[in-house]
């Protein structure tokens, strides 16, 4: 019985999006990197606290906006990325995507999308030790940047309503097996025009 009530709350919580803002910017500290598989390149990451490169912080920021559609229930969202990557050296990524409610209950939300996303640094090869060969970028040893187009990323978002037209906003990037990430910031929803 607990179960089928929770259910239904989940259900309808999926229908009660708040309708009035349909526009919202955020901004979100870049974050936190997981390598579920330990990195073979951790000899070159100075904030790997554990040595293996399996928890990194990295130090950057992202603005995203987003616009939904269809009674607030799918929206489209671009983000751009700019933040010191694992070895502490330039980065970033640009990402544009779907996405829809998974569910919404109460201050509570859970959000999903899948786009594109292309991903660039500053080329590691410059770097003494580095493998390129165990690489997510691989890439030519000449270039100035390494870059991989992922078309398929996706993004898990939990927010929390603090206010009318302001959330805490956490964002999740399963790129599992090689890189997962963690932000967080604020999600800031704009008026609609009168």
């Amino acid at each position: 019985m607990n179960r089928c009530i929770l259910l239904a709350l989940l259900f309808l919580g999926t229908f009660t999006a708040q309708a009035q803002y349909k526009r919202n910017l955020n901004f979100k500290y870049f974050g936190l990197t997981l390598h579920p598989k330990g990195d073979d390149n951790a000899d070159l990451m100075p904030l790997n606290p554990d040595g293996k490169g399996y928890l990194v912080l990295n130090v950057g920021a992202s603005v995203g906006y987003e616009h939904f559609i269809a009674d607030s229930k799918f929206s489209v969202k671009a983000i751009q990325a700019l933040y010191a990557d694992c070895a502490l050296r330039f980065a970033g990524f640009t990402h544009l995507g779907l996405r829809a409610v998974i569910f919404q209950v109460g201050r509570h939300s859970l959000n999903g999308g899948l786009g594109p996303t292309l991903v660039y640094r500053r080329n590691w090869s410059e770097l003494e030790g580095y493998n390129i060969s165990t690489s997510f970028f691989g890439g030519d040893p000449e270039d100035k940047w390494q870059y991989k187009m992922i078309w398929y990323a996706g993004e898990f978002e939990y927010n929390y309503r603090l206010s009318d037209r302001a959330d805490f906003s956490t964002s999740f990037v399963p790129g599992y097996p090689d890189i997962m990430s963690l932000s967080f910031g604020v999600r800031y929803w704009l008026k609609e025009k009168e």
